[in-house]
C-alpha cells in the first residue's frame, strides 16, 4: 500500500457495518480482553506513554473490536479515521484471535493489516513502568469547557 493511501481520511465513508465483530471464546473473557487492549497501542518511548488504539465494544449482545476513532464516529463526533488506523485495528484483532481470546465473525474484514512494528504491546509484568492513556472512555462522558 502506498504512502498516500495510508494517509487517506476514510471517516466520511465509514459506517457501523464496517466494525470488526468478534465472538468471545470464553464468556468471562470480556474483562481480560479489555485489560489487554489497554496495553496495546502507539508508544512514546521517551515519555514511557502508551496511547491505546482499540477498545472492545459490547452492543446489543454483540462484541466488536473498534479503533477509538470509530467510537468518535459512532458518537457523531469529528474523527480523522485513516486507512492505517483500520489496518492497526485489524492487526490487533488478529493478535487477539491468535492468542485465543476472540474469534472473528468475518475474518475477511480483518485485512489488510498493519506491520507489527507499528504497534507496541506492553507485557502485563511491565504495565507499571508505562503510563497507559486511552483516547476514548467507553461509558463515561468527558466534560469539556465547550459543553
Amino acid at each position: 500500500m502506498d504512502e498516500q493511501k495510508q494517509n487517506d481520511d476514510i471517516a466520511s465513508g465509514w459506517q457501523p457495518v464496517d466494525m470488526l465483530e468478534v465472538v468471545l471464546n470464553e464468556p468471562d473473557d470480556f474483562l481480560k480482553i479489555r485489560e489487554t487492549l489497554t496495553r496495546i497501542g502507539i508508544a512514546s518511548h521517551r515519555d514511557q506513554k502508551l496511547f491505546q488504539s482499540c477498545h472492545i465494544l459490547h452492543k446489543q449482545g454483540r462484541y466488536f473490536i473498534v479503533h477509538f476513532k470509530e467510537l468518535f464516529l459512532l458518537d457523531g463526533k469529528p474523527s480523522s479515521l485513516m486507512v492505517n488506523d483500520i489496518e492497526r485495528r485489524n492487526t490487533i484483532t488478529t493478535l487477539l484471535s491468535d492468542w485465543g481470546l476472540v474469534t472473528m465473525v468475518d475474518s475477511s474484514k480483518a485485512a489488510p493489516c498493519a506491520p507489527l512494528k507499528q504497534i507496541k504491546i506492553i507485557p502485563f509484568k511491565n504495565k507499571s513502568d508505562w503510563q497507559l492513556i486511552p483516547k476514548y472512555q467507553i461509558g463515561s462522558k468527558k466534560i469539556t469547557s465547550n459543553e
